[in-house]
């Protein structure tokens, strides 16, 4: 399994970002991501970090597709990808109503449905030959010539049975939010596998919050007041609803170095092929996490 560590850029610059990614990836870190949130546009900040390294791979969880056409995101990732080295993995999502609709003031109805046309039309832009795409609600004709880039890998954020089909039939697999290694072993992996029969085994990244921490209690109440908004958006309370947990801080990894090694391993034999750490707590959790993270990588190296 590799091991993927999320890099919270807000408040960052340029140089601070980079620094970070370069540590990382000195660690044996696998790949970094990104979040597409408020702040830095995730798949330029990964085109500005990546000269600070040479290796590392770089990682978007996700890009909202509704307010990206196809073309642009496709111009946009074979862009990344010509000025990274090819070293990006391009995660798309259909985000959330609240974000999508009261952010944006565009319809959200049908994700899944949306969704699949929108990866069928990325799916040809990103190989750079003429496509010619007419769906039931998105069209995309065009060609995109951008010399030394290759087409990125793409998953989907998938939590739902119908996202994860999708996902399995035409993406290289899906990344998590919120899901423990019970519900990735019962649902997650089960579902999309049995979507990819015939394709190569699916990808599942697992994103987990995590610290390193002496006070685990504490450190709950940290992610509760942050994320707790997330168990009302409807594909986070559906999955937790799954899972049997009441909010997004039950779903936390949490605890000693010894303890939170022990809670990768089951992400492991559960069949996520790669676990995302998130750093949570104090600075001075945050802090050990990350130390935390880069020893254990480098173990595995």
């Amino acid at each position: 399994m590799r091991i993927g560590l999320w890099i919270d850029e807000e408040g960052l610059r340029i140089d601070e970002v980079g620094a970070a990614a370069k540590a990382a990836e000195d660690s044996g870190i696998d790949r970094i991501w990104f979040s597409q949130r408020t702040g830095w546009d995730a798949l330029t900040l990964v085109a500005g970090a990546a000269p600070y390294t040479s290796t590392i791979g770089f990682a978007v969880g996700v890009v909202p597709v509704y307010p990206r056409h196809p073309l642009a995101l496709a111009a946009q990732a074979l862009s990344v990808q010509a000025l990274t080295g090819n070293r990006l993995l391009l995660g798309v999502g259909s985000s959330h109503p609240a974000i999508i609709e009261g952010m944006h003031g565009l319809p959200m109805d049908r994700p899944a449905d949306y969704m699949r046309e929108y990866v069928e039309a990325l799916a040809g832009l990103l190989t750079g030959k003429p496509t010619d795409y007419q769906g039931g609600r998105i069209t995309a004709r065009g060609q995109l010539a951008i010399t030394g880039a290759e087409a990125p890998q793409t998953i989907v954020a998938a939590l739902g049975p119908r996202m994860l089909q999708l996902a399995g039939e035409l993406t290289a697999g899906t990344i998590t939010s919120w899901v423990g290694p019970e519900l990735i072993e019962s649902y997650i992996r089960p579902t999309i596998d049995k979507a990819a029969v015939g394709r190569p085994r699916p990808e599942v990244m697992a994103t987990a919050t995590v610290a390193v921490t002496s006070d685990p209690d504490a450190t709950r109440s940290w992610i509760r007041d942050r994320f707790g908004a997330a168990g009302d958006m409807p594909a986070y309370r559906a999955v937790l609803d799954r899972g049997g947990v009441t909010g997004p801080e039950e779903t936390a990894v949490l605890g000693d170095e010894a303890t939170v090694a022990r809670e990768i391993e089951r992400f492991a034999a559960a069949g996520a092929t790669e676990f995302i750490l998130c750093p949570v707590g104090t600075p001075e959790e945050q802090q050990r996490t990350i130390r935390f993270a880069h020893d254990y990588a480098q173990q595995l190296t």
